[in-house]
């Protein structure tokens, strides 16, 4: 610990380089620097070329912006329709969106069975990996418990630098085995170490889906429902890809594009989703709703509910940001699919487990927050939620704690993490942007003559 004349004196070093370092936004206009790789009407900056994912909310006519439906669309195919033949057919889904991610198109059956051999092949850790690297050095976060441990699987590879396309595809098959025990088995060691809970190890059952191994891993039982395990599929499914824009996945591009290891490359992606801009959110989401429910007298009153958001967007309640998280995305605007998809089957699973009050609040937070937004924002059209809003209260109905609702995120994610890894490892130029400076040249002092 800092004694309190240092802690003071850091302070105030603080004080001056927020003073110093905080840029006007007027700046941004003068020299024509998109803030936030972000055009004035809030679309995203051209930084590349893909082929993996596709996030759309809206045209471009005549250089405007036009709101239509959302969709996603992964390698071309549109999520709708991948969940629509997963329910129809009642069969998992999250497999065959990670190869359809990794290799451009849908899987034959004798394909998916293939894949799905590879990845119980690796469903495994190196010897000793999980006493040494995760039982022995347990953490608060999962996340960056799930970065460490990432990070330690280079010195477990054979040829952990190797960038060649089979090589990077290898790494990738084994991270997306790999990832869901990582997870479960960090959160467990930090429920026991931390948290003075019982110590719990299932080992996996290889023949299990994703969404089925979870589940069986952080519970303790391990027990679970056909529909519970079809639900994480679903949010595995809708977190798998987002298109090369997002923060974690540019960051991976980014990183790629330098040449590093796959195991340095995913571990930025990590660092990036656990944000609380980016992956991070669903957890600030929950803590708002968290919030208005203990804040108004009745969780099913529009007025009271209204009240208090209008507060929240003062600036006057919650984290005083004048949020109102969970509502209104970058690129979707009269809609988010993932949303859509989610809420209806969140609704159902809500009948059935007796969380129908808690689902018609957040309807009702969805419906006054999205019209608020509108009045605020001046759109012709209300705000609509996105799929934070609905993620907590379907991992809520699970029994998943808060602890993995972004670990769950990023579990997801690696598949379109890896894809565009291996995209990107085709391209040699490296990324590499230019900033404006705005220092002019200063003449050097000796110590002697330093006032500062």
């Amino acid at each position: 610990m800092l004694n309190q004349k240092m802690d003071h004196r850091l302070d105030e070093l603080a004080e001056k380089i927020t003073k110093r370092d905080t840029i006007n936004r007027e700046l941004y206009a003068k020299y024509d620097v998109k803030h936030g790789l972000r055009d004035a009407d809030g679309t995203g900056v051209l930084v590349g070329i893909t082929r993996i994912g596709y996030v759309t909310g809206y045209e471009k006519i005549d250089g405007k912006k036009v709101p239509m439906e959302g969709d996603l669309l992964y390698r071309g195919y549109s999520v709708k329709d991948m969940v629509k033949d997963f329910k129809e057919t009642n069969r998992f889904g999250y497999e065959e969106v990670a190869y359809t991610l990794l290799f451009g198109n849908l899987p034959s059956k004798k394909d998916l069975n293939f894949f799905k051999g590879l990845l119980r092949e690796e469903r495994n850790l190196p010897r000793n990996y999980l006493e040494d690297t995760i039982l022995k050095v347990p953490g608060r976060d999962v996340m960056n418990k799930m970065m460490r441990s990432t990070l330690c699987l280079y010195s477990y590879d054979a040829d952990p630098d190797g960038t060649s396309t089979a090589n990077v595809l290898r790494q990738s098959v084994s991270l997306l085995a790999k990832t869901p025990l990582i997870m479960a088995y960090n959160y467990q060691a930090k429920k026991h170490y931390i948290d003075g809970d019982s110590l719990v190890i299932h080992y996996p059952d290889s023949d299990m889906s994703t969404a089925e191994m979870i589940l069986s891993l952080i519970r303790k039982n391990s027990d679970y429902t056909d529909a519970e395990a079809k639900i994480l599929d679903l949010m595995l499914v809708l977190h798998a890809e987002h298109g090369g824009g997002n923060n974690s996945t540019f960051a991976t591009h980014v990183v790629s594009s330098s040449g590093t290891d796959t195991y340095s490359a995913i571990v930025t992606a990590l660092g990036s989703l656990k944000g609380p801009r980016h992956g991070g959110a669903n957890l600030m989401c929950s803590a708002m709703l968290d919030d208005i429910a203990s804040n108004v007298r009745d969780i099913h009153n529009e007025n009271d509910i209204e009240d208090y958001l209008r507060r929240i967007l003062g600036g006057q309640a919650f984290d005083e940001k004048g949020l109102i998280y969970g509502i209104g995305h970058a690129v979707y605007t009269l809609s988010d699919p993932r949303a859509e998809l989610l809420k209806m089957q969140a609704k159902v699973l809500a009948e059935e487990k007796g969380y129908s009050d808690q689902y018609n609040f957040i309807r009702l937070v969805e419906d006054i927050g999205g019209r608020l937004l509108q009045e605020r924002n001046g759109t012709a059209y209300p705000l609509t939620a996105n799929i934070d809003l609905y993620s907590g209260l379907v991992y809520q109905m699970l029994g998943i704690p808060r602890d993995l609702y972004t670990p769950l995120f990023a579990t997801a994610r690696m598949a379109g993490w890896c894809a565009h890894r291996l995209e990107q490892v085709q391209d040699k130029k490296i990324i590499r942007p230019a900033y404006v400076h705005l220092n002019s040249r200063k003449k050097y002092l000796s110590m002697d003559d330093r006032n500062n």
